[in-house]
């Protein structure tokens, strides 16, 4: 209860100059004094805001419960050993510049540190104000690790009624961590939605985010899109068609949160969700204006909602339309009344999930004072009716402050100036409707880490490959009993085609073993049976471990040509077979495999099993870094993989590279009998 209740503040570095920071946190503090006891810290001694204040801390009587530190960073070892040595247990530290001596010693001695750099905390359930700033209570929770944007983002909730319930800036994340501030609001009674914006994800960000959606508190997250992984060179094809914004993107849809790319686009979608996620995607629109309405469903389906055809249109007005969007064709200029009975044939149909007024409504009683009255009750019903019947509303109005619009707003009804913006929240809240999944792995081989494309075989024994042999001389080869046309490999280079070490379509394997051999060096090739089955589909699949969210799992169009078509969907490891067929459902390239142009359909049941083991394989292995099977050809009578790959963490790598003979590696040129490491 340090930061959200504390018995006790202190502002150290309290000032009467406006300008300064320590006015605006005196002053915050001050909010709260029927609740707790607030103390002045100025070391100039006199009053702050009418207040009495002392020098320093050790001349209070208590040790404070929690102390804001607003003073130069010269000052802040001082002023933090003086509370330590009075028992303080918390700091909120506005001050940029606090270096690491100072945190540890605040660690050390058992207490917590909010920042330093952050703007501070709010919390309109106990009255705690001790950041810069003007607040107004709401429902929104927001923690932000920028305090300008979460400052943004606490003034355009103020300004759509969505309003703040708590507002945490973690700043530099020392000590307390954005992680911590949002499991902290899962048990906040005043928040129902929360924002977040971050430009660093922790280990327990997605845990996080789905304690908040089991708790029936939707997560909408703003980010710059930043991931460890997606700034390293890629050493993998996987790694090459990963991108920052599609591992948060799989991390949402893990957590059961929502990415957006704007302050305004998050406050927008936390206002419709304030009142509930949305039951589905079917939406059905209400417009006094042919051309709004039709703008309004254009909108609609593009945000990827749907626009059902209606069978219920039993008191809507004589002259309107009666398909959707609904066109009230001047009955709610008429009788404004209309407007809430066309809401309510909507919400009442049983065929739609969400109403979208659009249109002039909200701006009659500011044109015409006389019909105030008439439209702040029609306002009032649309709220009514939206509680009674669990369909959410949207509303956009062509004015964005009246009577009207207030008690929409006040009532959980979002208003919106533009339509845009209005369906676009719609859009977005409606993806919340699908749970995540909760995955279990499955038991992982324990075969330890060996480089190579035979070793990768191995370990991945639930995956069906051609037919091989590991051949060191032409006279393995001629022996050989395989079926051509074959493959000739290079066990231990991981991008073949690149460096000359594959070889496929032969006929006399021993010429090419021998060209090969000659360039590359002594060492262990694989001869492989070539898969010539027809109707086949090839895709790679990949799985990759991110530094901030753990283990990925990626399919998509692949072959040599992978990176260039970057045709892929992602989502957190482990998956499920079932998560698995939906990615390949959002691939471009899915009508490939459900049979095109009349060929026998490839067999997608097993290759989302396939998806799914490779998946759980990296989750249950911190031992491996990546996984990849490029290319993976799929058909009517299962799967096959052409090549694998596996790139050990950093430790298996050492491991490996000690169990090698000491003689240098040239090159690309393998050791004799033994593979290179790359």
């Amino acid at each position: 209860m340090i930061f959200s209740d504390p018995a006790s503040v202190a502002v150290v570095g309290a000032s009467d100059d406006p300008a300064k920071w320590g006015h605006w946190l005196a002053r915050g503090a001050l909010v709260g004094h029927d609740r707790r006891a607030v103390h002045l810290v100025n070391r100039g001694g006199g009053a702050v805001l009418g207040q009495p204040t002392v020098r320093s801390l050790s001349e209070l009587a208590e040790a404070p419960e929690l102390v804001v530190l607003a003073v130069p960073a010269a000052h802040v070892p001082a002023v933090v050993d003086e509370a330590l040595a009075a028992g303080v247990r918390g700091f909120v530290g506005i001050t940029s510049g606090i270096d690491d001596r100072v945190i540890r010693r605040i660690r050390d001695a058992g207490a917590r540190l909010l920042g330093p750099n952050c703007l501070g905390v709010f919390d309109a359930a106990t009255s705690l104000h001790l950041a810069w700033g003007r607040f107004q209570a709401g429902s929104l929770g927001v923690v932000s690790q920028s305090g300008q944007v979460g400052l943004e983002i606490a003034g355009l909730a103020a300004s759509s009624g969505t309003g703040v319930s708590r507002f945490v800036s973690v700043g530099n994340q020392a000590d307390v961590t954005a992680t911590e501030a949002l499991l902290d609001l899962v048990s906040h009674d005043l928040t129902t939605v929360v924002g977040v914006y971050l430009e660093s994800f922790g280990p327990g960000t997605v845990a996080a985010m789905s304690a908040l959606r089991a708790a029936g508190k939707p997560v909408v997250l703003l980010t710059v899109g930043t991931s460890v992984a997606a700034r390293e060179a890629a050493r993998t094809h996987t790694g090459a068609l990963t991108s920052p914004s599609d591992v948060v993107d799989a991390a949402c849809r893990r957590a059961g949160a929502i990415r957006v790319t704007t302050p305004a686009a998050l406050v927008d979608l936390a206002a419709v969700l304030t009142s509930g996620v949305p039951r589905g995607g079917r939406v059905g629109v209400v417009s006094d204006s042919g051309g709004q309405g039709a703008i309004a469903a254009d909108l609609a389906v593009a945000a990827g909602l749907t626009m059902p055809a209606l069978s219920v249109v039993d008191g809507l007005p004589a002259g309107a339309s009666t398909r959707n969007p609904i066109d009230l064709a001047g009955a709610g200029e008429q009788d404004l009344a209309n407007y809430a009975r066309a809401v309510e044939v909507l919400a009442r149909g049983g065929e739609v999930d969400a109403v979208v007024l659009s249109g002039y409504f909200g701006s009659y009683g500011p044109d015409t004072p006389s019909l105030e009255e008439a439209e702040v009750a029609v306002a009032a019903r649309i709220c009514s009716l939206a509680r009674e019947t669990g369909v959410t509303v949207v509303v956009h109005s062509m004015r964005e402050d009246s009577a009207a619009v207030r008690v929409l707003r006040t009532g959980g009804i979002p208003v919106q100036l533009t339509i845009e913006r209005a369906v676009a929240s719609l859009g977005h809240a409606s993806k919340l409707g699908r749970s995540s999944l909760e995955v279990v792995p499955r038991t992982a081989t324990a075969i330890p880490f060996r480089p190579g494309y035979l070793a990768a075989r191995e370990l991945l024994s639930f995956v069906e490959f051609p037919n091989a042999h590991a051949v060191t001389t032409t006279a393995d080869v001629i022996a050989t009993a395989l079926r051509g046309p074959f493959a000739l490999k290079a066990d231990w280079l991981p991008h073949k085609s690149e460096h000359g070490g594959v070889r496929i379509g032969l006929t006399d394997p021993a010429a090419a073993f021998e060209e090969m051999r000659a360039r590359l060096g002594p060492g262990t090739y694989v001869l492989e049976e070539m898969d010539t089955r027809e109707h086949t589909v090839e895709l790679i699949i990949g799985a990759k471990r991110d530094h901030s969210f753990g283990p990925v799992v990626l399919v998509g169009a692949g072959g040599v040509h992978a990176e260039l078509f970057g045709d892929t969907a992602i989502e957190l490891a482990p998956v499920t077979p079932a998560t698995a067929r939906d990615m390949l459902a959002r691939l471009t390239c899915a009508p490939l495999l459900s049979g095109w142009r009349g060929a026998p359909a490839p067999d997608a049941t097993a290759l989302a099993e396939v998806i799914a083991q490779v998946s759980e394989t990296l989750a249950a292995r911190p031992d491996l870094a990546e996984i990849e099977l490029n290319p993976v050809r799929v058909g009517p009578d299962g799967v096959l993989a052409v090549d694998a790959l596996i790139i050990p963490a950093e430790k298996a790598v050492d491991s490996a590279r000690r169990d090698l003979p000491a003689a240098p590696i040239a090159g690309l040129r393998a050791p004799i009998g033994s593979p290179a490491v790359t």
